[in-house]
């Protein structure tokens, strides 16, 4: 089973992750609300995947990112942007992210882009 932490300010998406990974297999070991606490459950829980908000207070997703690659630089990341943030994407990929997904997504790209990502050597 693959164990996921998701890091996102929205309870909401938190939920919505939350709910379509279990349903398909996923075991969900945690929750944060922003970078700083996703770090924190980082180091804690060890996930094999991390789903990560890009835009959230208090420490953004690509700002916890590299804190977490320095603590784990095999850390499989996975970015969730909204439409636009292009480039910020890019730079979450330059950063050490395995891939991303786009808002608003469907259960199938999300759990085909964890299975995958999981996948990675």
């Amino acid at each position: 089973m693959i164990r996921v932490l998701i890091v996102d300010d929205a309870a909401f998406m938190r939920l919505a992750i939350k709910n379509m990974l279990q349903n398909n297999g996923f075991e969900v070991v945690g929750e944060a609300a922003n970078g700083l606490e996703g770090l924190e459950s980082y180091k804690h829980l060890q996930p094999d995947v991390v789903t990560m908000d890009i835009t959230m207070p208090e420490m953004s997703g690509l700002d916890a990112l590299p804190e977490i690659m320095k603590f784990d630089p095999k850390a499989k990341v996975v970015m969730v942007s909204a439409m636009g943030q292009e480039s910020m994407v890019r730079q979450a990929v330059a950063l050490g992210a395995k891939s991303f997904i786009i808002k608003p997504f469907k259960e199938d790209v999300v759990v085909k882009t964890l299975n995958q990502v999981n996948a990675l050597k």
